[in-house]
């Protein structure tokens, strides 16, 4: 007897790929429009025009759907490049420049995994998580950040490296950049200013 073959299509699995894409983009509009809490798999299966079976098929549930969604969002550092020249800088000036510039690159390229998580933490344990790890990360990176500027020998001595990472976190952290850009509706430019005078302010007072 001739063993069976399973059967291989390109077409159909073309379509399965479209289906999961708007599965996902149906999700994330719906997330970020009403809040992950509220949003239902049935809301989400109309959305995207597709039978709720589907969903738990192609994606999975719900939670699955928004942790699928957060894993395709993140990404490398945008600010990597940027803050690899903050040991060439010649100033705090400068120095400040750079921090703000690379900051404000990785809230606005990763904004959408950021609005995600914001909308699901008070409602999935696995949210909550990774919106832990992220400040971790970025606070981690700011005081690394941080001990290069003190090395620099850009401030006065009464700045130890913890002091410099705090006042760096509370001008360019996560929330920091929310607070202008996502709720007073800031334009990037305007906020990247005024977070770096403001950061000069609290390193030279």
């Amino acid at each position: 007897m001739t063993p069976s073959r399973s059967y291989h299509s390109p077409r159909r699995e073309q379509e399965a790929s479209r289906t999961r894409q708007e599965i996902l983009a149906a999700a994330r509009e719906l997330f970020l429009a009403h809040g992950y809490t509220r949003v239902t798999v049935a809301e989400i299966a109309r959305a995207a025009g597709t039978a709720v079976k589907t969903v738990y098929s192609s994606v999975g549930t719900k939670t699955d759907v928004l942790h699928t969604l957060i894993s395709a969002d993140m990404g490398e550092p945008e600010s990597t490049e940027i803050l690899a020249r903050l040991p060439a800088a010649s100033s705090l000036e400068d120095a400040i420049a750079l921090v703000a510039a690379g900051t404000r690159a990785d809230n606005e390229a990763h904004h959408r995994v950021v609005d995600l998580l914001h909308s699901a933490v008070a409602g999935d344990e696995g949210a909550r998580e990774a919106w832990e790890h992220m400040h971790a990360r970025y606070r981690e990176t700011l005081r690394t950040t941080a001990a290069q500027i003190v090395e620099k020998g850009f401030l006065a001595p009464r700045f130890e490296v913890d002091d410099v990472a705090d006042r760096l976190w509370f001008c360019f952290g996560l929330n920091a950049w929310r607070t202008l850009v996502v709720e007073c509706a800031w334009p990037y430019d305007e906020a990247e200013r005024t977070l770096a005078r403001q950061a000069l302010c609290m390193l030279t007072e």
